[in-house]
This record gives C-alpha cells, structure tokens and sequence, in this order.
C-alpha cells in the first residue's frame, strides 16, 4: 500500500514556474514507478510525465516536453515535477501515481493515487 500526498501547486503568471512534490508513504517507495498527470475541469484526465523506479527513465507528453521535468529522491520518498515556462492550458488540478510495473500513459493502469493539487495559470 502506498499514500501519496501532492504540494506545491498555486497562482502562477504565464511564463512562471512551480515545482510539485508528491510525498510517499511506505518503505518500497523505491520501487514504484511514479507518474505525474493532470485533470482540467469538463477534460478527462491526461499524461504529463513518468519516471521508472530508479529514474533512469523518464518519458513526457508532448504538450510538455522541454518545460517540465520529473525527477524523483528515494531516500525522501518523494517524487518532483518541476515546470517552466507555464501557459493557461497547464491549469489544472495535477495528480502523481504509482505502480509497480506500469511505466505508460495510461491513468487507469495505475494502483495508487493522490488527492492532487491545483495549478492555475493567469494569462
């Protein structure tokens, strides 16, 4: 079992940059591949951002590639999502994931879920 809490999201100009932490509970942390994904009100939810278990790997949607950036510290427990060069359509409410062998885009192929945090974007 795995209990994910988000922080870090807020009001942010665009052009700004956040920085998102998801905090794991449990001692396999490190053996879950975590996911980052995101939730506009009436949109479905959407992949932003995977890392593997080690964070050799990583692996992001195209609408974010080269503005954000996942990372992860497995002595913390804790999963990052660093983004930059924010724009309106990055508002969202962003939710990190995790499973143990699940490395895609898929939201529904994930075991574990947090509450998310809002990220809102002004033009």
């Amino acid at each position: 079992q795995v209990q994910l809490v988000e922080s870090g999201g807020g009001l942010v100009q665009t052009g700004g940059s956040l920085r998102l932490s998801c905090a794991a509970s449990g001692r396999t942390f490190g053996s879950y591949h975590m996911g980052w994904f995101r939730q506009a009100p009436g949109k479905e939810r959407e992949f932003v951002a995977v890392i593997s278990w080690s964070g050799g790997s990583t692996y992001y949607a195209n609408s974010v590639k080269g503005r954000f950036t996942i990372s992860r510290d497995n002595a913390k427990n804790t999963v990052y999502l660093q983004m930059n060069s924010l724009k309106p359509e990055d508002t969202a409410v962003y939710y990190c994931a995790a499973d143990q062998y699940y490395t895609g885009s898929h939201p529904h192929e994930y075991d574990y879920w947090g509450q998310g945090t809002q990220v809102t974007v002004s033009s």
